[in-house]
């Protein structure tokens, strides 16, 4: 799917852009195949060293990481992208469909940011700092970066609704707002917040919701009874400061190289390595 002129011409003009249908049910299922993998056997070893009482073998995909979490949160730490740097998660980095849709925006020549996550949003009373609120992708990054088109892409693996907390956007805003550290985490000052309501964008797997850097955003409390999965990306032109100096950056599609596309996995996880090991200590949220 390419995008057309006119969801071109929204995303300009709003600062955000959904997709529907973008991606197929083959683009996500290897993600949650090697993740279902992956959480079942460190829930057999959790089990094993008395650290959760059941393995909750029978609960489906958007619950059985939240039934173990409740038991002990050290898995649901093991999960995000740079910590399990699974294939499956690598190789739908530089996916087809996805990098079609990005380069209606990005252009021909797209490197992948290293601010890339897989979330699993709890439902609320387990682990209740995953009310992300009102910031800006800018915010996050470090000066150099700031001439930089950076494009947010975050798509749902699960159903995201209000129910279970789905993204809210607040529309046609320009500028980086001064943010700071709130009780949650890196948040817009409340006095510089648009007094406007935000958006709320429901979606389902195989959408995309496409974000400027500058687009103020949060996600609500999940009070459902299942977990929001989801992935959350970055892309930009190559050879633009992603904020991120210390972290690995790479090509996913280059019309006027394609042998500069990064398709090596254990490159690509050693260079996480090596970037976390550099990255420490380093701060690149801007706050006051």
């Amino acid at each position: 799917m390419k995008l057309t002129e006119d969801q071109i011409g929204q995303f300009e003009n709003e600062g955000y852009l959904v997709v529907k249908g973008a991606l197929t049910q083959d683009d996500l299922l290897p993600i949650i195949e090697e993740y279902t993998a992956y959480i079942d056997q460190r829930a057999k070893q959790m089990y094993d060293a008395g650290e959760i009482s059941d393995l909750y073998e029978d609960e489906p995909f958007d619950r059985r990481i939240w039934k173990i979490s409740r038991d002990c949160l050290d898995l649901y730490g093991e999960l995000d992208i740079m910590k399990l740097r699974g294939k499956a998660i690598f190789d739908f980095l530089r996916n087809e469909n996805l990098m079609d849709v990005v380069e209606g925006l990005v252009g021909p020549e797209i490197t992948c940011s290293p601010i890339q996550h897989v979330r699993a949003k709890l439902p609320q009373g387990v682990k209740d700092d995953q009310v992300i609120p009102w910031h800006q992708d800018a915010g996050v990054t470090l000066e150099e970066a700031d001439a930089s088109f950076i494009l947010t892409v975050w798509l749902p693996v699960t159903e995201a609704d209000v129910e279970n907390g789905c993204l809210e956007v607040i529309p046609r805003v320009k500028g980086l707002k001064t943010h700071h550290k709130g009780p949650i985490g890196t948040t817009i000052l409340p006095e510089l917040m648009p007094e406007v309501e935000g958006v709320a964008l429901p979606v389902s797997p195989g959408d995309l919701i496409l974000m400027h850097k500058e687009t103020p955003h949060r996600s609500t409390p999940n009070v459902s009874q299942t977990v929001r999965w989801s992935i959350d990306l970055r892309y930009q032109p190559s050879g633009t400061p992603t904020g991120r100096p210390a972290h690995p950056d790479f090509v996913t599609r280059s019309r006027s190289n394609p042998a500069s596309v990064l398709t090596d996995h254990k490159k690509w996880c050693q260079m996480w390595e090596d970037g976390l090991e550099k990255g420490k200590g380093m701060r690149f949220h801007r706050v006051n």
